[in-house]
């Protein structure tokens, strides 16, 4: 299992980061041991003062696939979910100035919060998805699919030009403006058009 994750494929995101626009998706991967275990807390790294959370769509993919068109995208994937990729944003703030990779800022253990996940069947347009995050009850950050710079399947078909997908892979389709720091006690719910997916506690 990889974990592929898509920066800067919401505008709103890429102007609060005051970042440029790109003109290709851009990618970077978390590794499996990002994964937050199911019902595990989530505790702020000892290496950061500024943890940052971004609320994303998640798509997992069922079957091997490689240079997979975008018309066929559709048939990689049966689920839809929602998580969080945490952000060491201090971290990568410091990593960006020297052009160095982003896996310490973003990689980290228990990183990738995975939520629940969803036949896509239950939706009527996986371009027009509502998702929220909410912190301490209030929703912090509010997106919708059909924001995305690329659409699921035109991130699917990119990202197998590059590596070779297979089943149980998940892809983090972006994540839109009102990304912010978390602290100790802080509680997180992710919503999918109106559905919990996850909930975690903050330490």
């Amino acid at each position: 299992m990889k974990i592929i994750c898509i920066g800067r494929n919401y505008a709103d995101h890429i102007e609060e980061l005051a970042n440029e626009r790109p003109s290709d998706p851009v990618l970077f991967i978390k590794p499996d041991s990002a994964v937050l275990p199911k019902e595990q807390d989530f505790y702020i790294p000892e290496f950061s003062e500024e943890v940052h959370h971004e609320v994303e769509v998640l798509v997992k993919i069922n079957k091997v696939g490689k240079h997979i068109g975008v018309k066929f995208a559709p048939t990689y994937y049966d689920e839809i979910g929602l998580g969080i990729d945490f952000t060491a944003r201090d971290v990568q703030s410091e990593l960006k100035k020297k052009g160095l990779p982003w896996e310490k800022a973003k990689g980290f253990d228990g990183s990738a919060v995975i939520g629940q996940w969803l036949p896509k069947s239950n939706f009527k347009d996986l371009d027009s998805l509502d998702f929220s995050l909410l912190k301490n009850g209030k929703v912090v950050q509010k997106g919708n699919t059909g924001l995305m710079l690329w659409k699921i399947d035109e991130l699917i078909a990119y990202v197998s030009r590059f590596f070779m997908l297979k089943k149980g892979d998940v892809i983090f389709t972006g994540t839109p403006a009102g990304v912010g720091k978390i602290k100790a006690n802080d509680y997180l719910s992710g919503i999918l058009e109106g559905q919990e997916l996850f909930s975690i506690k903050i330490k």
